[in-house]
Order: C-alpha cells, then structure tokens, then sequence
C-alpha cells in the first residue's frame, strides 16, 4: 500500500482515468475533503452520485461518474491548481472564472469547501484546490 502525498490530486486522476476508461464508477480510500469535493461535484450535476462504503476498519469513498445520453462525459477537464509544492491562494476579488462561468472552481475557504462563486457570494478568499469544466 502506498501514501500518495497529495490525496485531491490522486482523486482526480482516479475520475479523469475513470471517464477515459468509461467506467460507471471509480473507487478510492475516503477522506473528509474527499468527500466534500465529492459532494460539490454531486451538487454541481457533474458526477451522478457518491456514497462511502465501510469495508472493517477502511472506509472507500465510491464516486459514480455521469454520462451524457450520447456516452460523452459531463466533465471535460478536470485539473488541480493549488499543489504541495505550489500552493495557490486567491482572495474574494481574485477568483478566477473557469470558462467564462461555465465550469467551476473548488476552493477551501475558513466557511469549509466550497464553489469558486459561492465564495465570490460570502466575500472569502482561500486556497484554488482545482477546477473543473
């Protein structure tokens, strides 16, 4: 078993291998972050579902990818942008637009996870965890 360094990052590459392998669902080890960019995701219409599966003592966050009807995937590019070696942090006024307002930003703020607009909404600033379109 190996520890990844950076947990969101090993997330997303699960999701982006999932879709490129068309897969209904992709598996990783759970985490509370994990699980609350799992949760926007759901909210934001981008991945169907997901739900956390206690196997003993090891908890398995089970995120279900979303098609179109044509078998396209709803998420087209999905990259991390705050680093351990390079975080990014951006206050209220800096957040940047992920296609001019068509995809979103994932940002944790002092107010938990939270989307890059709904954070523009309460006026707070935080670290760019990725972005997705």
């Amino acid at each position: 078993m190996s520890v990844t360094t950076d947990p969101i990052a090993d997330m997303l590459t699960r999701i982006r291998n999932g879709i490129q392998a068309r897969f209904q669902r992709v598996d990783m080890p759970s985490a509370k972050l994990k699980m609350e960019v799992a949760r926007i995701l759901k909210e934001e219409g981008y991945i169907s579902n997901f739900k956390v599966a206690e196997e003993g003592k090891k908890k398995t966050l089970k995120i279900f990818l979303r098609y179109s009807a044509d078998g396209t995937s709803v998420i087209s590019t999905l990259e991390r942008v705050s680093r351990p070696g390079r975080r990014a942090y951006v206050g209220a006024r800096e957040i940047p637009k992920v296609l001019g307002g068509m995809g979103i930003n994932i940002l944790t703020t002092p107010r938990g996870l939270m989307t890059g607009k709904n954070a523009r909404k309460a006026g707070v600033g935080g670290e760019l965890l990725c972005s997705i379109s």
